[in-house]
């Protein structure tokens, strides 16, 4: 083996994690913990209504017959974005089921608020198009980030203009118009970890934007250390059964008064049924997560004293994802496996895996991509709930077909 990014101190606690983690939500006496809250939370009052399940309300438009009383609440929320008050006004302004999942995604991250959205890109895009409506284009981001997000920043789709830096360097790529600071931990593919506590300091009064999507607040909450809006592509574990598409982003009320008026005006609306079976997903997320981080820490192992592999990155926090690098040709893993599913995604129940290079980076410049560690060997793999003794079988087998095995 050429060398081994690796290390298991440490690297999954969440059943302690979850007895020292607060809610931060200010009605409750003793701090609950994330379990709890992952099961509770966005639907405390749900047993006064003599209900079980949450209901999915469908409605794309509701009754009133009360228009002055309509217009002002309409009025309020284009001046200010909040929640208008009383019964809903209609689907693109909010929906009572996606607003169960918000509340509970805050509680999850810790937020006062959380904003939905059809997809992570359309909440990344909804954060972007705030910080330009206020003149401030500018973003400094750190790589690697997902491909797309990446894409989105450097093409400048939507007028915004990126400066990619190490993280030692954001503070001194801060202009007066720099909107917002971008960073992903661990990253998407390669799993590299940041300090986000020390980012947040260099970012001064400039917002940091955290993806967390690799993470979920099973591992982490970036808001605890100083980050001020917290992105996720729900797609991924918060539903987690890979039958959702969805994007979230958690963060104050303040801000997510500017999102919510951009949801309305450019249509980003998360559908009622997804709204639902992101809350339902939320329930089992720290089992989903502590389960699969399980699986992925011993793969990991695995992984690193095969000879066929030359490197391996699982991050220090754990979680339920894995980089490799092979010695042989990676199309050949991806032709091998059997029981793990070659796709896009991740964050499922089963065990997904593809190589950024082709897939999801290959949007990236091949410069870039390299330079931010990813290799044109890389496999990213998304460790899922089955058998490890199944899922080392199959990885197993899919190496033996690579040309170096």
């Amino acid at each position: 083996m050429d060398s081994v990014v690796y290390d298991t101190a440490d690297a999954y606690d969440a059943d302690a994690r979850d007895d020292r983690r607060g809610t931060g939500a200010a009605s409750v006496a003793r701090p609950r913990a994330l379990a709890t809250e992952a099961v509770h939370a966005g639907r405390e009052e749900l047993a006064a209504l003599g209900l079980h399940a949450a209901p999915i309300d469908l409605s794309t438009t509701y009754p009133s017959y009360d228009s002055r009383g309509e217009a002002a609440r309409i009025d309020a929320f284009a001046a200010e974005g909040a929640e208008p008050e009383g019964p809903p006004v209609y689907g693109r302004l909010g929906n009572p089921t996606v607003a169960r999942f918000e509340t509970a995604l805050a509680r999850l991250e810790g937020t006062e608020s959380a904003v939905a959205f059809a997809s992570g890109m359309a909440a990344l895009s909804a954060v972007l198009l705030v910080r330009n409506a206020m003149g401030l284009r500018h973003v400094v981001a750190v790589r690697p980030l997902y491909g797309c997000s990446d894409h989105l920043l450097t093409a400048g789709l939507l007028g915004s203009e990126v400066t990619w830096v190490d993280p030692a360097g954001i503070a001194d790529a801060l202009r007066p118009d720099t909107g917002l600071v971008m960073v992903e931990s661990p990253a998407n593919p390669t799993l590299a970890e940041l300090d986000l506590r020390a980012v947040a300091h260099a970012c001064g009064s400039v917002p940091l934007l955290a993806d967390n999507t690799f993470a979920t607040p099973v591992l982490q909450r970036p808001v605890e250390q100083g980050a001020r809006l917290v992105l996720h592509s729900a797609t991924k574990y918060l539903g987690g059964h890979g039958d959702v598409m969805a994007g979230v982003v958690a963060c104050d009320e303040e801000f997510a008064r500017g999102l919510r008026q951009v949801r309305f005006a450019t249509g980003g609306v998360l559908h009622p049924l997804a709204g639902y079976l992101l809350l339902r997903g939320l329930s089992t997320l720290p089992v989903r997560v502590r389960a699969a981080s399980s699986n992925a820490a011993e793969l990991a192992r695995r992984l690193a004293d095969d000879p066929r592999v030359a490197r391996v990155h699982y991050p220090r926090i754990g979680g339920a994802m894995i980089a490799f690098e092979v010695h042989g040709d990676p199309h050949d893993v991806i032709a091998g496996v059997r029981l793990i599913t070659p796709a896009v995604s991740l964050g499922s129940v089963d065990s997904l895996i593809q190589h950024p290079a082709s897939i999801s980076h290959r949007i990236v410049p091949t410069e870039d991509r390299h330079d931010a560690g990813v290799s044109d060997r890389l496999l990213r793999l998304s460790v899922g709930l089955e058998d490890v003794d199944d899922l080392w079988s199959d990885l197993d087998g899919a190496l033996g077909f690579t040309s170096g095995g």
